[in-house]
């Protein structure tokens, strides 16, 4: 009988399940109306503003003539490619890019993750919440104020820093006047303005461990590096992956506004980047068709990086992004 009245109730579930699966769209949009129209706001702003603009892309098919318009210039199919991978600018803004990009991910990933670690240890309350804080803080200036504080500190003639290097008997550094030295003074800006969100990021994901990990760990004997090593790192390694798989897309990309705020015409030689040599060929020459191709490949590797990043982390157990 038992097995009578269990047969009896999956064929009504099945029933059911076929009945409401045969209901037309109407019946659902009709039901959940109000819903629908709080969905179209924003799914027209994706469309209008995300979409849309994707048709500007076949401006690296053509030879844009700013007068003829957009659909009236000369189809020219791959030759603003070729043209583009020929040109000397290209390389070495491929080459800048990547020494950019890849350096700076390696120190405004890892040393976030120190940063949250070292916090996450600390038992006071307060004075825990103050270094977020300050830590944070200059993730809200813009890289216009950033590039200014800069030179108002690692400027040569009159920077702060400078003269209190000159003051204690030292000779002053070009921080941001000699090509080397600008490397690495954009790197450790970046990681200064960066790094705050980063932590709080970790520090979010480290809220969510288990204390019961954590007393385990203390039965076991464990001190507080092993607890970080053995515990915190294995419970944020979903975050980590997912935050590198995210950064590896603009590896070919980077921050124009950034590069631009600290160049200058004595560093030349690493300030040649894909965003700056877009805005350069596009907005100060106006070859459009050129620079939209150089923004199609930027794009295309990007996508690339993050497809493969996004499979090699499923392989290797994590659950990744698609």
């Amino acid at each position: 009988m038992k097995l009578k009245e269990e047969l009896r109730q999956k064929n009504e579930s099945a029933s059911l399940k076929k009945e409401t699966s045969k209901k037309s769209w109407y019946f659902h949009i009709r039901r959940d109306w109000q819903l629908y129209v709080l969905l179209l706001i924003p799914v027209s702003f994706a469309f209008v503003f995300k979409y849309v603009p994707l048709t500007g892309i076949l401006v690296a098919f053509k030879d844009y003539n700013i007068i003829k318009g957009f659909w009236a210039s000369e189809w020219v199919g791959l030759d603003v490619f070729r043209d583009l991978f020929a040109r000397p600018d290209f390389l070495k803004a491929v080459r800048n890019t990547l020494l950019l990009n890849v350096s700076d991910l390696v120190l405004s990933f890892t040393i976030p993750i120190f940063l949250a670690l070292l916090i996450n240890e600390i038992n006071g309350n307060i004075f825990k919440r103050v270094n977020q804080t300050l830590i944070y803080l200059p993730h809200f200036l813009s890289w216009v104020i950033m590039g200014a504080l800069a030179y108002q500190l690692l400027g040569y003639g009159s920077g702060m820093v400078n003269n209190l290097i000159e003051q204690l008997g030292g000779n002053r550094i070009p921080f941001l006047q000699s090509d080397i030295h600008w490397l690495f003074s954009y790197l450790a800006i970046g990681v200064w303005q960066g790094m705050g969100w980063g932590t709080i990021i970790y520090l979010a994901a480290m809220s969510g461990v288990n204390p019961e990990l954590y007393e385990a760990a203390t039965v076991d004997g464990a001190n507080r590096w092993r607890k970080m090593w053995h515990v915190t790192i294995p419970c944020i390694r979903p975050t980590i992956v997912i935050l590198v798989i995210l950064s590896l897309g603009h590896v070919m990309g980077g921050s124009f506004e950034r590069v631009y705020a600290l160049q200058n015409m004595a560093t030349t030689e690493f300030t040649t980047t894909i965003p700056v040599l877009v805005f350069r060929w596009g907005i100060e020459n106006g070859d459009y068709s050129s620079a939209t191709a150089l923004g199609v490949f930027q794009a295309v590797i990007g996508l690339v990086l993050v497809v493969l990043a996004d499979q090699i982390a499923k392989k290797a157990g994590e659950d990744g992004l698609l």
